[in-house]
């Protein structure tokens, strides 16, 4: 069986985990070849120093970009910024301050991401490394202060996914187009939490800024990667990096690993298993937007031109739609035009480098002669941050790539999502509405499950301090999306006094008032897809500890709730067969609505066979080797990163 393109690139990057080929679901540590921390580089800097570490690992293996907050100039917001650029010089870590850019343009255009290499960054975009044929993935601050402190952190290998791309895009679509139209018509968490591996004839008609703006907002899409193959469009724009830096003075890599990589370029292999598959059709791709307030939800340019839904302020910020190529489509749109009256047009460069190459070839003066309010490059409004926000009652149309309810502003505003050539003709009508005409086409579902492949049993060496099995009395919970305030809620999630037995007491309250009393220490909790969605709180992971629950078993976890789990040393494994069969068992209480079905019989699972009994049934999960066996003896990450810093 050969591996996947993600499998491949993991492996070759492994620190510690199975000594074999690399399949979906193992567990191993990983040694990034760059770790990117913007303004949260505080926050981590807080984690860092409370592991007891004094000095990184690896200087050159982090980068700093300042460019969430920019617009704040007060004074407790400069304190910050002055702390994590002194701390960059004390240690050697690449720092690029306030309106340098967004750090994930930076890392692409200043060469710290190159084919074939895993980055990282503690933000959820850094999915658009994976236009260079890297892979990019977020992980949670606690994440990266142990890639500072160690130089490693541990993941779990996602299944992949293929989306094949046949064709080309028709004259006026776009790459934000493209990616509208996967999240709008594969919107049922298809792609949650996968690796999603781009592939087909059209990706070669793909410009690299298209690219990069498809891999970015996959991440709303839900994968955690977001990959394209290394082509001549790769090879083209690696070269211009390279001959750019080196004009500075500066060689992050040589012309002979660019002809490397245009000879043996990381690809999947031939026999790779894939979990799924994709198919579109870029013929038949047309402008479509997004929203209002969902990417789950798409509307055609066709269709939404008809309702003339005005708007009041329009964006071209952010690190999806803001590179040269975006700025002069949507250049193109307002030459010789003005923005509407009543219309607020928001104008943001990806990075100083976009913004100068831009004002070189007079794309910046058209746009900012059709009325564009200028911001300095950085995130901004994207993010409900600095000038320009959604007010109550306003319409906004954005080339961002979040349009949640409030992001942007108020609750009580909409957002709508867009390529940047509509942002700017919707500037200039006042209402949603694109430069040029094309007809309502009506796209088919093109989704493939493909068979999974079983990586047989394997024994598994169980290290001192980690249970060989664990038995308990089943609890199920028959729903998908249980989210954090379901299993913490928020009355409780800020407040300094809650002992572990209050927490306990309050388990599952928002979900089923009865289950705190229902429940008690050793049961075994089951549920369905995409348990602990929501916020990032890690009182979703430690009130289930101080119940006394010794792990959870789901059909899918968030990556954010996996994530806090093992980092805080607890279990969670992912079997949905099981799930499944709990379904059929329970289909009666499930009908009844019932929150909480407990039939009083026991789960057995062994982890030296990775298998779970039920029932005189036997279903299997992916193994827990060292390294997540060694998170949970330390008891999470922090404790096992001050561990090794003390040997």
């Amino acid at each position: 069986m050969g591996q996947t393109v993600t499998e491949k690139i993991a492996q070759s990057h492994m620190a510690e985990g199975p000594q074999r080929a690399l399949r979906a679901g193992d567990f191993l540590s990983i040694r990034p070849h760059r770790c990117m921390t913007h303004d949260n580089t505080s926050a981590v800097m807080s984690k860092f120093k409370g592991i007891g570490a004094k000095k990184v690992k690896d200087p050159h293996q982090l980068t700093f970009a300042l460019d969430h907050d920019i617009q704040n100039q007060d004074e407790a917001n400069l304190k910050k910024y002055r702390a994590i650029e002194a701390f960059a010089k004390e240690q050697g870590v690449d720092f690029y301050p306030a309106g340098s850019g967004i750090g994930h343009q930076i890392m692409v255009e200043r060469g710290y991401v190159v084919p074939g290499s895993f980055v990282v960054a503690s933000d959820s975009h850094s999915n658009m490394y994976g236009a260079l044929g890297a892979i990019g993935t977020p992980i949670v601050r606690t994440d990266a202060a142990a890639v500072w402190a160690t130089g490693e952190f541990w993941w779990q290998i996602p299944r992949s996914i293929q989306v094949v791309l046949e064709g080309r895009l028709p004259a006026g679509a776009t790459g934000k187009d493209i990616i509208i139209t996967l999240c709008g018509l594969y919107n049922h968490d298809e792609c949650l939490n996968a690796a999603v591996e781009f592939t087909g004839p059209g990706v070669a008609s793909l410009s690299m800024d298209a690219r990069l703006s498809i891999s970015n907002m996959t991440t709303e899409w839900g994968p955690l990667v977001g990959w394209f193959p290394v082509d001549a469009v790769t090879i083209a724009y690696m070269r211009g990096v390279h001959q750019r830096l080196k004009a500075l003075g500066v060689e992050r890599f040589m012309e002979k690993d660019i002809a490397g990589w245009e000879k043996n370029p990381p690809a999947p292999d031939a026999d790779a298993m894939y979990a799924a598959r994709i198919e579109l059709d870029l013929s038949q791709v047309t402008p479509h937007v997004s929203g209002p307030d969902t990417v789950q939800t798409m509307q055609s340019l066709a269709e939404i031109e008809r309702k003339k839904v005005a708007i009041q302020k329009a964006y071209l910020v952010s690190c999806v739609n803001s590179r040269v190529e975006d700025l002069e489509a949507a250049a193109d749109v307002l030459k010789g035009k003005k923005v509407a009256a009543g219309v607020k047009f928001y104008l943001s460069a990806a990075s100083k480098w976009v913004q100068e190459e831009a004002e070189k070839r007079g794309v910046w003066k058209t746009l900012m002669d059709a009325g564009a309010n200028p911001l300095p490059p950085g995130c901004g409004p994207c993010i409900g941050l600095g000038v320009g926000l959604l007010e109550a009652g306003e319409v906004g149309i954005s080339a961002t790539n979040r349009n949640f309810k409030g992001r942007m502003g108020s609750r009580d505003a909409k957002c709508y999502l867009a390529s940047p050539e509509v942002v700017a003709a919707s500037a200039v009508a006042g209402y949603i509405r694109g430069p040029h005409e094309f007809a309502h086409v009506g796209l088919e579902r093109q989704y493939t499950e493909l068979a999974a492949a079983s990586g047989g049993a394997e024994k598994v060496e169980i290290l001192p301090g980690f249970p060989q099995r664990v038995k308990g009395r089943l609890v199920f919970m028959p729903q998908d999306n249980v989210n954090t305030d379901a299993i913490y809620g928020k009355d409780y999630t800020y407040r300094d006094d809650m002992t572990p037995q209050m927490m306990a007491n309050v388990v599952m309250e928002n979900y089923d008032p009865q289950f705190g009393a229902r429940t008690r220490a050793g049961d075994v909790i089951v549920s369905q897809f995409n348990f602990g969605t929501g916020s990032s709180r890690e009182q979703a992971v430690t009130c289930l500890k101080a119940k006394g629950i010794p792990l959870v078993i789901a059909a899918s976890f968030s990556q954010t709730y996996l994530r806090n789990a093992f980092n805080n040393g607890f279990l969670c494994i992912e079997v949905p067969e099981f799930v499944a069969r709990l379904r059929e068992q329970f289909a009666a209480e499930i009908a009844a609505k019932e929150k909480t079905v407990i039939p009083g019989d026991e789960i057995d699972i062994d982890f030296t066979s990775s298998t779970i009994l039920w029932r005189g049934e036997k279903f299997t999960f992916p193994a827990l080797g060292s390294v997540p066996q060694s998170l949970v003896i330390a008891g999470g990450v922090e404790n096992l990163v001050a561990k090794r810093l003390a040997i």
